[in-house]
């Protein structure tokens, strides 16, 4: 197994990966033009897991220039269980300190039982004293 880190070549497996996966909602933001340039704002922060030349999982990983946060983590439900999923978010979070970050967030939908799950096991701590707000100026509800 092999981490390394995520191109714009990476673009059509990913996408695949976040489309079957249950836990994970791909939006319009997710088109190949905002990852390019979500990689590129963020470079040295996303990984792809490989085995056997195929992808089996990958992390998403940016900062505000004071705060990291991780997005669209996932394993291929074969290929978990092996450490794969906190080896991805370990060289998210040893990326992020090396540029002095030291806070990281995620954002989990409350129906990924497994995703909510994995990350108190891992010693995140479920915030519950803040809301969440989004706007949307665009007109795709998807946005």
């Amino acid at each position: 197994m092999n981490i390394r880190e995520m191109t714009i070549n990476d673009y059509e497996k990913i996408i695949e990966l976040f489309r079957t996966n249950r836990g994970i909602t791909v939006r319009d933001a997710d088109s190949k033009e905002s990852v390019e340039r979500y990689l590129q704002r963020n470079s040295g922060l996303n990984f792809v897991a490989e085995e056997n030349q195929k992808t089996i999982g990958c992390v998403m990983c940016g900062h505000d220039g004071k705060r990291g946060y991780l997005q669209h983590m996932i394993v291929l439900d074969e290929f978990r269980n092996r450490g794969i999923g906190t080896l991805l978010f370990q060289k998210c979070i040893d990326s992020l300190k090396k540029i002095g970050i030291y806070k990281t967030h995620l954002f989990v939908n409350k129906t990924n039982d497994l995703g909510n799950q994995f990350w108190k096991r891992k010693g995140w701590m479920l915030r519950e004293d803040i809301f969440t707000y989004s706007f949307n100026s665009s007109t795709s509800e998807n946005a």
